[in-house]
């Protein structure tokens, strides 16, 4: 006796196989159907267990969960690459990050993490960029140093890294994954070292510029990997311009920022800073980059009250998950990636919706 639960139509093309063959348009224009196939299906299981990990990581360090806002009142990292919202009338935004209101709760909890969504409005379509992102984010108040963010950020790092890679051997199998290579101490440069190990090994001149360019990002990895057999690396200390209004700039070179990146196989999948905590010195900061104090009122509010010396970071799930599994896009590592070109469906498109 067979039951028949639903009626299938016909498949657009062969979902029995070990892999799927089908080009990444393709796999995204039947999102609903290629989420079934099992080899997609384990990209979001270790997804899942990542974020899982951050979550016990984040408890670890004795922070609290918090779920903060996705629509605010004003941009959240200042800039023009924000969404905005027809808010009953009034003008709003999708959230950037869930940076002011994390910064705000480590005035009342201290120790605080939150997964939540971030919204880019870039105007670019890369291997690496997605308009709707999962940020995973710590926040430490009553910090003793920047030695003590830069700890955190690689404990929370490598534990997670080791997490999955313990609990999910057989389908990091499948997948044809290579274990990361996970030190007990993860190397640290500043951006000036780093340009300069670079510069050395590709014979190019970085010493203008103020980042480092994805070509530089994998180069330093890949040092990272020869010299201290790891797939992560800490680079700090990047220009104060080039960081958002609330980074601490380095009291010993105010040019420059207590600020950090972690890369991780070629990739940056975090960021951070220390954070300016003192109120008259962050309307400062405003006032440099153009910005109105006066848009930040609720975020401005818990500093006028106090606020301990403190930092924070995030991670990006999605550039996580595609790093670890060495995925070619990160699209395929969010389960229904936004960008410039697509909601769901591709602008380009113009079907009819099915009956």
């Amino acid at each position: 006796y067979v039951e028949i639960l639903s009626e299938a139509q016909s498949l657009p093309f062969d979902m029995g196989g070990d892999k799927l063959n089908v080009e990444l348009p393709t796999l995204l224009d039947h999102r609903s159907l290629t989420l079934k196939h099992e080899r997609v299906q384990k990209i979001f299981t270790i997804q899942a267990a990542l974020a899982n990990a951050f979550r016990n990581a984040a408890k670890e360090l004795n922070c609290i969960e918090i779920f903060v806002p996705t629509i605010a009142s004003t941009a959240t990292e200042g800039g023009a690459e924000v969404f905005p919202v027809d808010y009953y009338g009034h003008n709003a935004f999708l959230t950037q990050s869930p940076q002011l209101y994390k910064q705000i709760m480590v005035g009342v909890f201290e120790r605080v993490f939150t997964i939540a969504k971030a919204y880019r409005a870039e105007p670019s379509v890369t291997t690496r960029h997605l308009s709707e992102a999962t940020q995973m984010d710590i926040e430490i108040g009553f910090i003793e140093s920047f030695d003590e963010l830069l700890v955190s950020l690689e404990f929370v790092a490598t534990s997670m890294i080791s997490s999955v890679v313990a609990d999910h051997k057989d389908i990091l199998t499948h997948l044809g994954v290579d274990a990361p290579l996970t030190p007990k101490k993860v190397p640290r440069l500043t951006l000036l070292q780093a340009q300069e190990i670079v510069a050395k090994r590709t014979g190019r001149n970085l010493s203008k510029e103020l980042d480092l360019n994805p070509e530089d990002e994998r180069e330093i990895s890949i040092w990272a990997r020869e010299e201290h057999q790891s797939d992560f690396i800490t680079i700090t200390h990047f220009p104060i311009k080039k960081r958002a209004f609330y980074t601490m700039p380095d009291p010993q070179s105010p040019e420059y920022s207590l600020s950090y990146d972690l890369l991780f196989r070629g990739l940056e999948v975090l960021s951070g800073s220390q954070r300016i905590n003192k109120y008259e010195t962050l309307i400062t900061a405003m006032k440099a980059r153009g910005l109105d104090p006066a848009d930040f009122g609720m975020y401005l509010m818990a500093f006028q009250f106090g606020m301990p010396p403190e930092g924070g970071f995030s991670f990006g799930l999605e550039r996580l998950t595609m790093k670890l599994l060495n995925l070619g896009n990160v699209r395929e590592a969010s389960l229904f990636p936004r960008d410039m070109e697509r909601v769901d469906e591709r602008f380009s498109d113009h079907k009819e919706s099915p009956v």
